[in-house]
């Protein structure tokens, strides 16, 4: 069990009692990276057929994810020495691998993209200066000042993992875009995604209670971390609808109807659904183990066409 996160905890820097809420224990397991592969020779451009504008606004986790991921997993080499809970320890490693996973397969989409006549070398340069700059490593002095910093970086990935998961819970459910004839390859990819954020959706906040897990802090990094995504992700969607080269008049123009359009039809999560998870991610009861389910993530994984691959080629079966 994690005791900083199950029992009250006496923060040492303010000498603070603070309650943390408690985990569901059935919704953990070990974590695990598989080394999995797509093939993008078949994939259209727009692989949910006659739906540009959703295609391209899912199409943003390539943009941003590989950069993103890639500082998560830089963080957290910073953060693990830190951790004082053997099961902890080991979840963010695993976490840690997954995510470096993640961060690969969505890299090795770009280059499709570029194939088809859309390259996003100007927006993923911006989203990497995002990361590797303005919330990369600084130049600070031992002590609490690298501290506070550390920690403000560990609250915003626990913020924006409460977005991934909500996202990968939804891609699993997301029946619709089975009916409309979605490319299977990125169908895969995005549930094989989807599954593993649903399946350590606990890690990041855990790490974060166990660090630090102030209130104040969480609302503050979810406010920031919630701006950045809705700003990034709408730029990115006009930029991919811009730039599109198959696209000509209206049909490239992104809006706010589009989205909401695109929730109602089920191709999308819906408006009130990401509404409604604000109140939940700022609940003092709020802990991760309640949203998503553990087991439909792993069956999932267990069907993935990607993952039972990686998994044969584990155990050298191929």
């Amino acid at each position: 069990m994690y005791p900083a996160v199950t029992r009250p905890y006496i923060d040492a820097m303010s000498h603070k009692q603070a309650r943390f809420p408690r985990p569901v224990a059935s919704e953990h397991i070990p974590l695990k990276a598989r080394d999995v592969s797509f093939s993008w020779a078949d994939t259209p451009l727009h692989w949910l057929p006659g739906d540009p504008f959703t295609t391209h606004t899912i199409n943003v986790l390539h943009l941003l994810l590989p950069a993103g991921e890639r500082w998560f997993v830089h963080v957290y080499k910073q953060a693990l020495p830190l951790v004082r809970d053997e099961r902890l320890r080991a979840d963010v490693i695993g976490f840690i691998g997954q995510e470096a996973m993640h961060s690969q397969a969505h890299d090795a989409v770009l280059p499709h993209l570029r194939e088809q006549g859309l390259d996003p070398t100007p927006y993923t340069a911006q989203v990497d200066w995002l990361f590797e700059k303005l919330l990369g490593d600084r130049t600070l002095p031992p002590g609490r000042a690298r501290r506070w910093w550390l920690l403000e970086r560990v609250a915003l990935i626990a913020a924006i993992e409460h977005y991934t998961a909500f996202l990968g819970d939804w891609v699993l459910n997301a029946q619709e875009l089975d009916r409309r004839g979605a490319d299977p390859t990125m169908l895969d990819l995005l549930r094989w995604h989807g599954a593993e954020e649903v399946e350590h959706r606990s890690v990041a906040f855990d790490l974060f209670l166990h660090l630090d897990g102030g209130y104040p802090r969480r609302v503050r990094t979810w406010a920031t971390a919630f701006t950045a995504l809705v700003f990034l992700w709408q730029r990115g969607t006009r930029f991919f609808l811009e730039h599109d080269p198959t696209l000509t008049g209206t049909a490239r123009r992104a809006t706010f109807g589009d989205f909401r359009r695109s929730g109602r039809a089920g191709t999308l999560p819906t408006t009130g659904a990401m509404l409604r998870s604000i109140p939940r991610y700022l609940s003092p009861s709020y802990h991760p183990s309640r949203e998503g389910s553990t087991a439909q993530a792993v069956a999932y994984l267990a069907s993935s066409p990607a993952a039972t691959a990686a998994e044969a080629r584990a155990n050298g079966a191929v």
